[in-house]
């Protein structure tokens, strides 16, 4: 069988990894693609590349690649969305398959690249575009393929993991620490994508995708971030059984479909409350193999480069295949995607953790308490510190049975306009993943 014949464009992190990766393990990677994979051409702009360019052809100009009639594969690492969308889109138009580890473009464009890409009967892979080097696409596309998914839960950032796992064992407060995770190389200069929840949604678009075979839907993906986590409230957790943890949640249900990220506090006791420090994990209920869980690294250069590499060795196994003869792109075959109804936030049900100040007088805990019985509420455990010294104002920690959002929002400006109540109340929603 002749030559498979790669592109890469770009040689960022990933990029040279992915090089590297495919040089040191050639002998294995042939002989499981059933035919060599040969780098024809690379694409770079950079002078600082951590592998080996000799005897490769290489070129600054990645529509070069995409124009090469030599090339089978090509691979999309240059990461940002607008250039790698036109990039991808002239790859597929030019009848080549496409690797690419790009979720922002995925989670955004994806629907239209797949759509280019099933015209031209050509394969668009993504593995990589999920917790690095944890096959999750697979898992979920492939391994898990006869069962309905019920739910998906999943640590899909390794930045704002990290920065949760310092502010638990060392008491850190949220700034202090994302600092550190700059200079470690964790967080970017501009760390918005990853403590805000930019970055899972697009991971969690995509894996609900595949989960629950809808189009992909970023714009309906509720955001929240890490910033307004404070060391106190994961204290207070830790105080009532629980960790906190910033997760990319989809369900499916009876009215739709969640899709959200936020801060999480879920019982110690599973196995999600215990992944630390940069590594992700995701959990996947199905209604036939039950929960299954899947841990790993997250990013860094080598095992972002083994799902790329996967991705290339799939590939190249069906090169010779019709298109129908190949797995489908988010699992399900075009015709059958179903836009379902996404819930909006406010209708999502779920417990909630609730931290306020509160002058230390007597009938204040009743006061609150009538508030959310009066919505339906009911409180499941609570912490009522007492005040030191002088004090006047304690904190005044609640945990709720399940709510809907719309009912808690509406209890919680009902509290903040009591006198004995100071300042806003802290809000995280509660997940038992059982």
């Amino acid at each position: 069988m002749k030559p498979v014949k790669i592109g890469i464009c770009g040689l960022g992190t990933v990029g040279s990894g992915t090089v590297n990766v495919l040089t040191r393990n050639s002998r294995v990677i042939n002989a499981r693609a059933g035919s060599e994979m040969v780098i024809a051409q690379v694409a770079t702009r950079r002078n600082d590349v951590n592998c080996s360019l000799d005897g490769l052809n290489v070129t600054n100009d990645i529509f070069e690649v995409a124009d090469n009639p030599e090339i089978d594969i090509l691979v999309e690492l240059i990461g940002g969305i607008d250039s790698a969308r036109e990039l991808i889109l002239r790859a597929i138009a030019n009848g080549k398959h496409v690797v690419t580890a790009n979720k922002a473009l995925i989670a955004e464009h994806g629907n239209e690249i797949f759509a280019a890409a099933n015209e031209k009967g050509v394969t668009v892979a993504f593995e990589a575009a999920v917790a690095g080097g944890i096959p999750i696409i697979k898992a979920i596309r492939e391994g898990l393929s006869a069962n309905n998914i019920e739910w998906l839960a999943g640590i899909i950032n390794g930045t704002g993991n990290f920065i949760l796992t310092e502010m638990r064992d060392k008491g850190r407060g949220f700034s202090e620490v994302l600092e550190e995770a700059q200079e470690l190389g964790y967080a970017e200069a501009d760390p918005t994508f990853d403590v805000e929840g930019i970055d899972a949604a697009h991971k969690l678009v995509i894996l609900a995708s595949i989960a629950f075979g809808i189009p992909l839907q970023f714009d309906k993906v509720f955001t929240e971030g890490i910033s307004r986590i404070s060391p106190q409230d994961v204290v207070y957790a830790q105080e009532l059984g629980y960790g906190i943890k910033h997760l990319g949640i989809a369900r499916r249900g009876p009215e739709g479909i969640e899709l959200r990220v936020h801060p999480t506090l879920i019982p110690k006791s599973r196995l999600l409350a215990n992944v630390d420090g940069v590594m992700n994990a995701i959990l996947v209920k199905g209604d036939a193999v039950g929960p299954t869980l899947y841990y790993g690294a997250g990013a860094g250069a080598e095992p972002t480069a083994s799902a790329v590499l996967a991705d290339i060795i799939d590939v190249a196994r069906t090169l010779t295949a019709s298109p129908e003869h190949r797995v489908p792109y988010l699992g399900f075959q075009q015709e059958n995607l179903r836009d379902k109804a996404i819930l909006a936030i406010e209708d999502v049900e779920t417990a909630y953790y609730l931290r306020m100040s509160a002058l230390d007088k007597p009938g204040v805990l009743s006061q609150v308490a009538q508030i959310l019985s009066d919505s339906g509420i009911s409180i499941e455990a609570l912490i009522q510190k007492e005040a030191k010294d002088e004090q006047e104002i304690v904190p005044l920690i609640l945990l709720t049975n399940r709510a809907v959002e719309k009912q808690l929002v509406e209890a919680i400006i009902k509290i903040e306009s009591l006198s004995s109540i100071t300042g806003p109340i802290t809000r995280i929603r509660v997940e038992p993943l059982k």
